[in-house]
């Protein structure tokens, strides 16, 4: 959002600014990515900062800054909130709030997150109304599926669509938390609507009972919503159908799983980078296995399941909402031996030769 001059900004109050003796003000607090330093030896960057309150028109506060201190002129401090503006230091101020009470309330902290992060001077509560408009779809609602649909319930991601053919057996309670011991049997998807919709009666949740088995169908669930969040390993090609679907239809889409203690998740925006198969190509298999040695039906607990779901909620709102502006088009991995990010063979431009996206 652009400073005019009828616009209120103020400071946002995560990013309230410190002084030391020296004059340096740092605004962003502690988080490594969103602090930054301001030499102010004279003090009218503080003054200036001091105003921006959002009680004033910006024009208002330009004159008065301008008044105080002769030597800086008005363009100058307009080119000053210019600057804070961009760098997501300042926030608009509305007249009204496109929010109910009640939504704001419930969403209050959530909110006030998504402010922190944003690199923009947009009324915060806009960012939530985003959340509210948006179609989630997510394929596979176990363990890391049922943990990324819960956050965008609670997040009030408006419709929530979940899509998955098993039902829910004793062996899945030590990681897939929307269900219970009197879930077993169940349909997994007749559980989890019943679940999300008692967690968040906002939000439009919806789901069908099927597995996914070709490219059409993924194509189908990619055209009917505005993220895809891919919570399913099989069949073995469901990554490359959601990657082929997410090219054919614009729909971005995350995926997220686990390999043992390695947390693994992705997003892409389709048209915007190199695509998943992108990296398939360029990072392709060059190891043999040990014949007769096969891996362990996928390894994991609570704790990997949640962090996979979550950072996939994350993803998701971070694609629908530009907060926070993540890195697309690529994988993260989190160690949970070491607690390190290995970005393992990251690909920073599309392949001319990707089976997907390619042209050769």
């Amino acid at each position: 959002m652009a400073a005019e001059p009828a616009a209120r900004l103020r400071v946002k109050a995560a990013h309230h600014p410190v002084r030391d003796a020296r004059g340096t003000i740092r605004l962003g607090g502690s988080v490594p990515g969103l602090t930054t330093g301001i030499s102010d030896p004279d003090g009218w960057i503080w003054h200036l900062l001091s105003e921006l309150d959002g009680r004033r028109p910006v024009a208002d506060v330009v004159a008065a800054v301008a008044a105080r201190f002769p030597a800086r002129g008005a363009d100058d401090v307009l080119a000053a909130v210019l600057d804070l503006a961009d760098a997501g230091f300042l926030e608009a101020v509305a007249d009204r709030s496109p929010l109910s009470p009640a939504e704001r309330e419930r969403h209050d902290r959530g909110i006030a997150l998504l402010a922190w992060m944003d690199r923009t001077s947009r009324v915060p509560e806009t960012v939530q109304v985003l959340l509210r408009d948006a179609r989630v779809t997510v394929v596979g609602v176990g363990g890391v599926g049922s943990s990324a649909a819960l956050a965008l319930c609670a997040s009030g991601v408006g419709a929530v669509h979940c899509v998955d053919g098993d039902v829910v057996e004793l062996s899945n309670l030590n990681r897939q938390v929307l269900y219970t011991e009197s879930d077993l049997g169940r349909p997994k998807v007749a559980a989890a609507v019943a679940r999300l919709r008692a967690h968040n009666s906002d939000v439009e949740v919806t789901g069908e009972v099927y597995r996914v088995r070709d490219a059409a169908q993924v194509r189908r669930i990619a055209a009917d919503c505005d993220v895809v969040v891919l919570a399913a390993d099989e069949p073995a090609s469901i990554r490359e159908w959601t990657n082929r679907a997410g090219l054919a239809t614009g729909t971005p889409w995350v995926h997220a799983g686990y390999h043992g203690p390695m947390v693994v998740v992705g997003a892409y925006r389709p048209g915007s980078g190199p695509c998943y198969e992108c990296g398939l190509t360029a990072n392709a298999p060059r190891r043999e296995p040990l014949p007769g040695v096969s891996a362990p039906p996928n390894p994991a607990n609570a704790i990997t399941a949640a962090m996979s779901g979550n950072l996939a909620a994350h993803l998701a709102i971070s694609l629908l909402t530009g907060v926070p502006a993540v890195p697309l088009n690529r994988a993260y991995h989190l160690n949970l031996v070491t607690l390190v990010d290995h970005g393992l063979g990251q690909v920073v431009v599309p392949r001319p030769d990707c089976a997907a996206c390619g042209r050769s």
